[in-house]
């Protein structure tokens, strides 16, 4: 496991110790209390402070169990300084990996801290940990930073695992996924009662099953208080046109992956939609979101490149009235 870099001669605290290292901070009690791999000293009163030397043992202990050994050997290695049980030479790893139990490696180059242990935990399919590293990166971020420099990158990161590996590690991508899509409900306030004016519908084309940027967008519109309606994946062109109609929306967004899913036609026919009163007919304002619109351009409708832009531009449609109205 790579060196970490730490701030103070003071230490760390068990919190801070446990996001470093990708593991849920009641891992590192049992540690301590199980194979007395604690701090070496404490401060006064009942704070536990993690020095250099303390998280070194640490880092080692998380190294050989990914890689196979068991817990209360690994702690034996590195809590007497013990040489590793013999095992063939593996190629050395490159900077910037996290690894597993069966020596996979993610290669996430200069990302965010965070990332590593994100990675660390998808591998080791560590549920606690997993979700205590998503919501302090949210808490601690905000929605829109934490999902561009922390969960895209991993998510990124373990795709690419993914494709490379004749599809092994499908169980990693779907852990993450379906954790990520957890923590991105637990950060979603709830709509309040009665908002219906200047709704945001998003909805991924047909054919198409890839959510989670849309449920970040979802979360991100609902915590500026923006409502919001999110049908999901593969949404029938019939229905989605119904919905259009029966919500009357300021702004639609359709996410495509795939240029094999993206439909210049059907996003067309969505924003040429017409509702009210003669005189006053409107319309909403169409969003082409997602990778698969890429070659596709539709004229006439913005195609933010990620999160932060698309809650700029969808921000702007609920309050702004002048684009939408269509005189007759």
């Amino acid at each position: 496991m790579s060196p970490i870099e730490h701030d103070k001669p003071a230490g760390l605290s068990t919190g801070a110790v446990a996001r470093l290292l990708g593991v849920a901070p009641t891992t590192v009690r049992s540690w301590d209390q199980r194979y007395g791999l604690g701090p070496a000293s404490h401060t006064s009163g009942r704070h536990r402070r993690w020095t250099a030397v303390d998280i070194a043992r640490l880092e080692r202990m998380c190294s050989l169990t990914m890689t196979g050994v068991p817990p209360a050997e690994a702690a034996r290695i590195a809590r007497d300084g013990a040489p590793p049980p013999l095992e063939p030479a593996a190629a050395p790893k490159r900077p910037g990996s996290a690894r597993g139990r069966s020596g996979i490696g993610l290669q996430l180059g200069d990302a965010r801290r965070e990332c590593k242990g994100l990675a660390r935990a998808a591998l080791r399919l560590d549920a606690p940990s997993l979700d205590g590293l998503l919501t302090a990166a949210i808490a601690d971020h905000g929605l829109v930073t934490a999902w561009q420099e922390v969960i895209m990158p991993t998510l990124q990161a373990v795709g690419r695992k993914w494709e490379s590996s004749g599809e092994k590690y499908v169980e990693v991508e779907h852990f993450l996924s379906w954790h990520v899509s957890s923590a991105l409900r637990r950060s979603t306030p709830p709509v309040p009662a009665g908002q219906s004016a200047d709704v945001t519908l998003l909805a991924c084309v047909p054919g198409e099953n890839h959510t989670l940027p849309l449920e970040a967008l979802t979360a991100a519109l609902a915590q500026h208080g923006l409502p919001v309606r999110m049908f999901g994946a593969a949404m029938p062109t019939q229905a989605l046109l119904e919905a259009v109609r029966r919500t009357g929306p300021a702004a639609v967004g359709l996410w495509a992956q795939s240029r094999t899913t993206a439909s210049r036609p059907l996003a067309q026919h969505v924003a040429s939609m017409q509702w009210g009163v003669r005189g006053a007919r409107r319309h909403p304002l169409v969003l082409t979101l997602g990778p698969g619109w890429a070659g596709q351009t539709v004229p006439g409708l913005p195609r933010p490149p990620g999160l932060a832009e698309a809650l700029a531009v969808l921000r702007t449609a609920a309050t702004d009235d002048t684009r939408r109205p269509v005189t007759q």
